[in-house]
């Protein structure tokens, strides 16, 4: 058996568990709340309690901004250890790439991968252009995440307030939510089961959100 026939499944258990172990316990341990009141406080205390919800709800955007990241950096690091497998077991010199869609359209080629399908490319190209928001501010990811994916912004929302002074940044507005990670996840689990050739490979990974904002047969909630 050829090394690249085995990593497409050590690839989806490892991205499984590490969603499952720290970054879904982690945003669920994480205080989050429906809707930030504003307007004049009717005493010291009512304040400071919405100042601390305004401060709950921007560190949780945080967090999830930061796991979407390591989601990102993860399967990219992936995809180029299985590129190199590839090339590798046929015994042909790796041409250079530049980068993750390079990658990512290689390794799909291999495995017979439609990208086209159920959205799946382009929930991975979200992925990683967020992650390059993410990591990077302003720039030109920004404004082709913000053609592309215009739902990660919300400028009507009550639920989030920028907590830094001065202008607003665009990249500060970035909003990932639970259900953008569970897409992610489900995304880069997915391929890695449409690429495994073993026998009993998981196509139709269980990472869903349902209407409720809830994970299907899960406890985690939206936030």
């Amino acid at each position: 058996m050829q090394t690249s026939d085995q990593l497409p499944r050590i690839f989806q258990a490892n991205l499984a568990r590490l969603f499952e172990r720290v970054i879904q316990p982690g945003m669920h341990a994480l205080p989050f709340h429906a809707s930030l009141e504003t307007g004049e406080a009717a005493t010291m205390e009512q304040f400071l309690d919405r100042a601390a919800a305004q401060v709950d709800n921007y560190t949780a955007n945080e967090a999830a901004k930061a796991f979407a990241l390591t989601l990102a950096a993860v399967f990219e690091r992936q995809l180029s250890i299985w590129a190199s497998a590839i090339y590798r077991d046929q015994a042909i010199e790796m041409p250079k790439s530049r980068g993750f869609q390079d990658f990512l359209a290689l390794c799909a080629k291999h495995a017979g991968i439609d990208l086209e399908q159920d959205e799946l490319g382009a929930d991975l190209s979200e992925m990683f252009m967020a992650a390059n928001v993410v990591r990077h501010g302003e720039g030109s990811s920004c404004e082709k995440l913000k053609m592309i994916a215009r739902h990660l912004w919300d400028d009507a929302a009550d639920d989030y307030h920028d907590l830094l002074a001065g202008p607003r940044i665009p990249s500060e507005h970035l909003r990932i939510r639970t259900r953008d990670l569970i897409r992610y996840i489900r995304a880069t689990t997915r391929f890695w089961g449409l690429a495994d050739p073993l026998p009993m490979a998981v196509t139709d990974p269980p990472y869903r959100v349902e209407p409720s904002g809830r994970v299907a047969d899960r406890t985690v909630t939206e936030g």
